[in-house]
């Protein structure tokens, strides 16, 4: 890689279009913050990309290519996967004669014609390509699937905008939204990041200096949020801009300077079948007593289920709901229900404070956006036994870690005591993952659940939780393994064996239940 690197470079300097000192900047940043070479010299100004563009045309005699200018049809598209699309940063462009034109962001990966010789079965001719307008065309791909609609940016009102993006906090969060990603990460030193499909990719944009995130955060926060930031040095809360969307936001600090994530919440809670979620789930929220607890790790969609078993009661239920949310994300009209939403530090303290007064509240239902400590947990516990639904969500790599996490957060004397109360109240346990998508856009999701029966109860209670792991390979009811679903996502072609394997419990047991399904042989 480092030769790739010093080849781009040193063409580029005896172009005389960077100076060596340039380059080794560029090498250096590089390292840090990744990307191409080419990238990072944009990045840190020395260049534009169409001084880039010609210059490499020039000096490697290899055309580039205005990808706004051309048609790239979905029979085209369909000759490489997209996999190698976005990991080589290539795109088949069309034919010359018998020869297949590949646009290139690195025009010296030349291993990367491989690749696409052997998958599309032609020789190969290659172009430059446009960084910018490869990352556009990758947004094209998210918005309409890729072989399957004709790529033209020119027309399309999104690139269009995206390419317009500018370096303030409004026009980053709308390029979020058009690129239906799902988080924003601007950090000082590196060029604000969009995370699609859960890959981070770089806006065409320079990097950031500190003092321009941190003008772009205090423009956001209220005099009493700038207080809490500069006491505690991080902070949670909702932002909303105005005929746009809604975000979930942190702010933190790293390296003595500001840096900032913020996750799209969208407006309307997706449906059990949009999110794919199974028909038991929304059964259990209509349970009137017991706990329910929603696993997975970050960014992998657990406060949008929380959210639908909310409105399945907002809905089904008449009852009065209350929510502990840190910040409130999905908000919620009232039905059939009362939904009394409280974020933590704008009308209750904390977690735990909020969950101390809940009883004189006259909730049937309580939701709490995160389970996070020892007095909270206790709290909802009791809750659950004494005639409420108690709903939330925990960090946790599976049903079964879920419970060992929630018994684990306690002193050892305490815990003996919780596993009888957790073996009591807990209802079901859904642990979930988002996958991408066989197409490569998109994600969907698998699952696995632990719900009651006497012999979950006494696992827990005598705290044989471990054991469980290998029941789930029983096709019990009670136990369903993710393994289970993942065999079901690459046996329909929804998902690609090669993604299922990243989430697999159990690679013995997927393999065998995709022999079963004949999908693997």
């Amino acid at each position: 890689m480092t030769d790739k690197r010093l080849k781009i470079g040193e063409i580029l300097v005896a172009a005389g279009v960077i100076q060596d000192d340039q380059l080794q900047q560029a090498l250096t940043t590089q390292s840090q913050l990744g990307g191409t070479l080419g990238e990072n010299l944009i990045r840190l100004g020395f260049l534009d990309e169409d001084a880039l563009l010609t210059a490499l045309s020039e000096q490697m005699g290899m055309q580039h290519i205005n990808l706004e200018k051309v048609e790239i049809p979905p029979a085209m598209q369909r000759l490489v996967q997209l996999e190698t699309v976005r990991l080589r940063r290539i795109l088949p462009i069309g034919f010359e004669g018998k020869r297949l034109i590949v646009g290139m962001v690195d025009p010296t990966d030349l291993s990367a014609l491989s690749d696409v010789e052997f998958q599309s079965g032609h020789s190969t001719k290659a172009v430059i390509l446009s960084a910018m307008h490869f990352e556009l065309a990758l947004s094209f791909f998210q918005s309409h699937g890729y072989g399957s609609t004709t790529l033209n940016l020119k027309d399309l009102k999104m690139s269009r905008k995206m390419a317009k993006v500018e370096k303030n906090l409004d026009s980053l969060l709308e390029a979020l939204v058009s690129w239906k990603g799902q988080d924003l990460h601007l950090s000082a030193g590196a060029i604000p990041s969009i995370r699609v499909d859960n890959e981070m990719r770089r806006l065409g944009l320079p990097a950031l200096k500190p003092p321009e995130i941190e003008q772009m955060i205090h423009g956001i926060l209220t005099p009493d949020q700038r207080k809490v930031f500069q006491e505690q040095k991080e902070l949670d809360f909702a932002y909303s801009l105005h005929g746009v969307a809604r975000f979930r936001c942190n702010v933190y600090r790293q390296r003595s300077s500001i840096a900032f994530t913020a996750r799209h919440v969208v407006e309307n809670i997706p449906s059990a079948s949009e999110l794919g979620l199974p028909d038991f789930l929304g059964e259990y929220a209509l349970k009137t007593q017991g706990l329910i607890l929603i696993a997975g790790p970050n960014g992998h969609g657990k406060s949008t289920t929380l959210a639908n078993l909310v409105e399945v009661i907002n809905r089904e239920r008449k009852a009065n709901v209350i929510t502990i949310e840190d910040p409130v994300e999905f908000t919620y009209k009232h039905r059939n229900s009362n939904i009394n939403q409280r974020e933590v530090g704008t009308d209750t303290h904390s977690f735990a404070e909020g969950l101390r007064h809940v009883f004189r509240q006259n909730p049937d239902v309580i939701v709490i956006g995160e389970l996070r400590d020892h007095e909270s947990i206790a709290i909802a516990l009791t809750a659950a036994e004494t005639g409420h639904l108690v709903m939330g969500t925990l960090h946790a790599n599976s049903a079964t870690a879920a419970v060992d996490r929630i018994i684990d957060v306690f002193p050892g004397n305490q815990q003996h005591q919780i596993r009888v109360q957790l073996a009591e109240a807990l209802l079901l346990v859904f642990s979930q993952r988002l996958l991408r998508q066989a197409s490569g856009v998109g994600r969907i999701l698998a699952w696995e659940k632990m719900s009651t029966s006497a012999r979950i109860r006494n696992a827990i209670r005598e705290g044989k939780v471990g054991q469980l792991r290998g029941m789930m390979q029983a096709n019990l009811e009670e136990l369903v393994s993710i393994d289970w679903t993942l065999a079901d996502l690459v046996s329909s072609g929804k998902v690609k064996y090669e993604e299922a394997c990243k989430y697999a419990d159990n690679m013995t047991y997927l393999n065998d239940l995709l022999k079963v399904r004949g999908a693997f042989k």
